[in-house]
């Protein structure tokens, strides 16, 4: 992955961000499939950006039940907010869904302008502000996901988004069965069988994680 392709170096030059990591010092770090990179309860001051892999974001409530809130793909961000908020306790998990490498880059020497106030500085602050925005929006994406009664609203309500996103009816999905069910805050087995109910029906078909709308959303 190359940094001038992420969401957080967007738009600075290669040459320009090389000046930048002298400054912003960061650290990079491999985690094995199913290893945890950020604990919830922890604090960091640290932005982590996921170089290669896939990172899982998700909350365990006190009965165990995860939640998955999204994932982290490659150039994506994580953990921002938290970085922002000296001394706030995450309330999330992150962990790799694959083998995956994070670069961690500390907060505050991005808020910080350097001694010569470089402009390509002020460019990254700014793509910080772009990419919390961005999250804010992923998360309002997810309630209005998990907003409708039945496990068929919710999941054409996913498959609907990567369908725009994808800018098109035929798009791979990032989750398997169980993260799907756990986004979409319904069970596994009740979810599986809605879905082959609705290819019988001929409103989706898939094979694996990839799938193709055939018809509009069905209530």
């Amino acid at each position: 992955m190359i940094l001038s392709e992420t969401q957080l170096f967007h738009g600075i030059e290669e040459n320009d961000i090389k000046t930048l990591l002298n400054c912003l010092k960061p650290q990079k770090r491999h985690y094995k499939k199913g290893e945890t990179i950020l604990a919830e309860g922890a604090v960091t001051e640290n932005i982590g950006i996921v170089l290669t892999g896939l990172a899982i974001i998700a909350r365990d409530d006190i009965w165990g039940n995860t939640s998955i809130l999204g994932n982290v793909a490659p150039g994506s961000a994580f953990a921002e907010v938290y970085a922002c908020i000296p001394g706030q306790p995450l309330l999330i998990n992150v962990s790799a869904a694959e083998d995956t490498t994070v670069l961690f880059i500390n907060a505050d020497r991005i808020l910080s302008s350097c001694s010569s106030a470089c402009p390509f500085h002020t460019r990254l602050a700014r793509n910080l502000l772009t990419v919390c925005a961005h999250k804010s929006l992923h998360l309002s994406q997810k309630i209005l996901h998990t907003s409708p009664k039945s496990i068929r609203s919710r999941l054409m309500s996913y498959f609907s988004e990567c369908a725009t996103s994808a800018g098109s009816d035929s798009f791979d999905i990032s989750y398997n069965r169980q993260q799907m069910a756990d986004y979409l805050n319904v069970d596994r087995s009740a979810m599986c069988s809605e879905l082959s109910k609705m290819q019988r029906e001929g409103l989706i078909k898939y094979r694996k994680n990839h799938f193709i709308l055939k018809n509009g959303p069905q209530k």
